[in-house]
Formats: C-alpha cells, sequence, structure tokens
C-alpha cells in the first residue's frame, strides 16, 4: 500500500474519531460569573457574612466563579459586563446613586439575571424601575423575632423549588410587604400565615420569579438568620434561583 493510501486512511480516521469525540462530549460548558452585592444602608444583616461564604462554597462545588463586594462602585458597564447575574444579598436602603442605577438597568435590559434574598425588597424605595424588578414588593414589617412556619410550594416545575416539599416547614423573619405580587410575577411558594403569628398579608407570596425588561429576576424572601445558610435544602434553592437567573436552568 502506497504512503499517500495510508496518510488518505489515517486522515480519515482522525476526522471521524473527532466527529464522535465532538458529538458525544459537546461544547465545553460556559463558566458562569456571579456577583453578590450586599452594602447596606440602613439594617444591616449578621448573616450577611454567612451567606457570602455559602454562597462562594456554592461557586466551588458547582463550576461558577463568585466576586462580593459591599460597594457600589463597581456598578458600572465595564465591571457589570464581565457577570452573567447580581446577587442582592439583605442589601437595605439607597444603596446605588443615579450612575450605578443606570448602570445595572443596562446590565438587567441585556439580558442578564438578578437574584435578591431577603432584605433586598428593604431596599432603593425612590427607584421605581426597581420596585418592577421585584415586582412592586417592597418590605413593610414584620413580626418581632424568628418563627417556624409553613411555606407552601405553589410550583415544582422551577429549578429553586425542584428539590423542596410541597409543605415545607421552616424558621425565618417573615416578611409582609407593601404590595401583593401576585399579579405581576409567578409565585412559586407562598408562607401559610395560619401557622405563625403575625402576618398581615392574608395570600403571602414568599418566592417568585419574573422576566423583566429583558432580563431575568429571582426573589427569595428567606434568609434572615446564619443558620439558613448553613441547610442543605435552602441552599439547593439558592442555587436552583441563581442558574435559572443566569438562564441555564
Amino acid at each position: 500500500m502506497s504512503i499517500s493510501r495510508i496518510t488518505h486512511i489515517l486522515l480519515t480516521s482522525v476526522f471521524a474519531f473527532s466527529i464522535i469525540f465532538a458529538s458525544n462530549c459537546g461544547q465545553p460548558k460556559k463558566v458562569l460569573n456571579v456577583l453578590v452585592f450586599c452594602e447596606t444602608k440602613g439594617f444591616h444583616h449578621n448573616s450577611i457574612s454567612v451567606g457570602t461564604i455559602a454562597i462562594l462554597e456554592l461557586g466551588k462545588q458547582n463550576n461558577f466563579r463568585v466576586d462580593t463586594t459591599s460597594i457600589s462602585d463597581v456598578f458600572t458597564d465595564d465591571n457589570l459586563k464581565k457577570y452573567d447575574v447580581v446577587v442582592f444579598l439583605n442589601t437595605t436602603g439607597d444603596a446605588l446613586n443615579d450612575d450605578e442605577q443606570n448602570a445595572f438597568k443596562r446590565f438587567i435590559e441585556s439580558g442578564k439575571g438578578y437574584v435578591g434574598i431577603h432584605a433586598a425588597t428593604d431596599t432603593e424605595y425612590d427607584w421605581e424601575w426597581y420596585g418592577g424588578l421585584i415586582g412592586g414588593a417592597y418590605f413593610k414589617r414584620h413580626p418581632q423575632g424568628q418563627f417556624d412556619a409553613e411555606i407552601v410550594v405553589e410550583d415544582k416545575t422551577h429549578p429553586s423549588t425542584k428539590m423542596l416539599p410541597d409543605r415545607w416547614k421552616w424558621k425565618d423573619e417573615w416578611y409582609d410587604f407593601r404590595v401583593n405580587p401576585r399579579d405581576k410575577v409567578k409565585v412559586l411558594a407562598s408562607v401559610d400565615e395560619k401557622t405563625y403569628q403575625g402576618g398581615e398579608m392574608g395570600d403571602h407570596p414568599i418566592i417568585w420569579y419574573q422576566m423583566y425588561d429583558g432580563g431575568r429576576a429571582f426573589y427569595t424572601g428567606l434568609g434572615h438568620m446564619d443558620e439558613n445558610y448553613k441547610d442543605p435544602l435552602f441552599l439547593q434553592h439558592l442555587l436552583g434561583g441563581i442558574r435559572w437567573a443566569a438562564g441555564v436552568e
């Protein structure tokens, strides 16, 4: 057999193997980049430090990169374009100035994601656009103390709730909101006010999501206490919310 014939056979075999390898392995998965923002201009939750560590660990375990900051000057177009999701972790008060607000708005408009945790609804009361991002559900009040209550999971098709029981007994600080967001967002779970003292909403959504202004917005009202961020089920709940907001699940 001639050398040219052998060469042709080898090249054909290598090409065929390359096709099989590519079809079996697919393209490399995109590594997600997540920014955890935790600036407070009002009440400061002690659980912020524990929550930050928990999300950093989720990143290590699930192949996404996490940066953390409590300083709002990272909200620029050039910096935010590095990220797929921004997590507002127990932020409070007027956290962003006008330029920073506009940069974050453009980030969402570009198709990126937002995750709000607990006090994220106690943030930016005077910014109408942000109010829309959270379904209008700004924090109003909460009963004093933390209580066991039952969460009713209404939708288990979402990656943030698919692992949860139908009724989930959970201890937290239970926010009442100024507006019930149900007619603006897709509610995933509500808290049963009959199972704790002091709720004043009646119908009481506590976890929800929506497509908003070109991007994705996910909110969970859970996450007040340190021990919340050590609970495996809650961490899977957060992971599902982050992955959904990033558009990968």
